[in-house]
């Protein structure tokens, strides 16, 4: 291991932090190698979670984003991870996420922050009534089992607003949910079913409570293992758990120690300040090159959940536009970005009409100086397909003009 210094920053080139980037994030492997349930636990501990998403335009956004890093993945063994095996949760990070039950005892920080949180945010929101419901709601699941929150709530009134338009008894169960009384036992058509955490997340993974302390510094490494480099600010938003001030702190302890800091060269040649461990060369030297195949991304795939990351490293400015109203979209409501070797090449407008059996292609538009070759060209086509067999599509239909300008 080289020395540690804090005065003259490593360097880390664009090629070197691209290859080290994707390799973090399992997608430097080949993708056609065999996926058991071990390795599929073994993926999604490196990623560290997987988002959680209801949009099935295609497929869910948990199951695009492991399709595409193993394309024998079926959504099957997910669930008998999850639901079975009990070896994944269901929770929070920066959104819902599927994460490892062995990283269980550090969301005991998360549910005891949300205790005082939620409460206050919630009584803001309008919410009233949901606190009284607390001993109802587990009285029920305790002696019912297990419940959704369509089966609570008869007769209540509803609170104001949108997405967030719930009953007390609702409000409770996600708030019980938050706050670690209550786990996801299952999904029955995409709806979260709750049980008591006791009959879902075994003894050893409950009982064990770290500090806050230790529960900051596992935050915080587990996220820069998983990055490979990055700001603090980055490692504070990886899994949302800590603050960025803890975030800011936990780096300052660390450097001269364990972490150093690196200018690590941005795609369009500038350099921008990120913390590493010491032995990045070494690490991104071990990186292998990833496949030219093109692959087609999840809108919230983990390589790029960080969008101002992303654009740094690869060039790429990427926004989802489901929430922007139509007339007002520069692509599309639910555009995949596509993966070529270390390259984002481009974004693709699809979506599976499962009636008809129809894997519908609306639109292409390629990154500006990316041209679509014949090699390139066959390698979407066969990625096309293979997400075809994924989405149980029959055959696939190209829209009149699919092939558009660069914007």
């Amino acid at each position: 291991m080289p020395a540690i210094t804090t005065n003259t920053p490593m360097r880390l080139s664009n090629a070197a932090a691209r290859r080290l980037f994707l390799d973090r994030h399992g997608l430097a492997e080949d993708p056609s190698k065999r996926l058991a349930l071990a390795e599929l636990q073994a993926l999604i501990e490196r990623l560290g979670f997987v988002q959680v998403d209801s949009i099935n335009t295609v497929a869910r956004a948990h199951d695009l984003i492991l399709f595409s890093r193993r394309q024998c993945y079926r959504p099957a063994q997910l669930k008998s991870l999850l639901e079975e095996e009990r070896s994944l949760f269901e929770h929070w990070t920066h959104d819902a996420a599927v994460i490892p039950t062995r990283f269980y005892p550090h969301w005991n920080m998360r549910f005891a922050r949300h205790e005082a949180q939620l409460k206050e945010q919630w009584r803001k929101w309008r919410r009233d009534g949901f606190e009284e419901k607390f001993d109802d709601v587990l009285a029920h699941i305790g002696e019912n089992g297990p419940a959704m929150s369509r089966e609570m709530g008869d007769g209540e009134k509803k609170s104001i607003g949108g997405w967030w338009d719930w009953h007390p008894s609702k409000t409770a169960l996600e708030y019980l949910w938050r706050t670690g009384r209550l786990a996801v036992c299952r999904r029955e058509g995409f709806q979260k079913v709750y049980d008591l955490a006791e009959r879902v997340i075994a003894e050893e993974h409950r009982q064990h409570r770290p500090d806050e302390a230790e529960s900051v510094d596992w935050a915080c490494a587990s996220a820069l293992d998983r990055l490979g480099f990055a700001t603090s600010g980055e490692l504070a938003a990886f899994w949302d758990g800590v603050t960025p001030a803890e975030a800011k702190a936990w780096c300052a302890r660390r450097l001269g120690k364990d972490l150093v800091p690196v200018m690590l060269e941005t795609a369009d040649g500038r350099s921008h300040k990120v913390f590493a461990r010491p032995d990045l060369d070494e690490q991104a030297e071990a990186a292998g090159e990833p496949p030219r195949r093109i692959r087609v991304l999840s809108p919230f795939d983990p390589m790029i959940r960080d969008r101002n990351r992303a654009e740094r490293l690869f060039g790429f400015n990427y926004r989802i536009e489901v929430f922007v109203p139509a007339h007002k979209r520069k692509y599309g409501y639910y555009v995949f970005p596509l993966l070529e070797g270390d390259r984002l090449i481009g974004r693709i407008d699809m979506k599976c009409r499962r009636d008809a059996g129809v894997l519908d292609v609306t639109a292409l538009w390629l990154e500006p100086k990316v041209r679509l070759g014949r090699g390139r060209f066959g390698r979407l086509e066969a990625e096309l397909e293979r997400v075809r067999r994924f989405s149980g599509c029959d055959r696939i239909a190209f829209a009149d003009g699919w092939i558009r300008e660069p914007r």
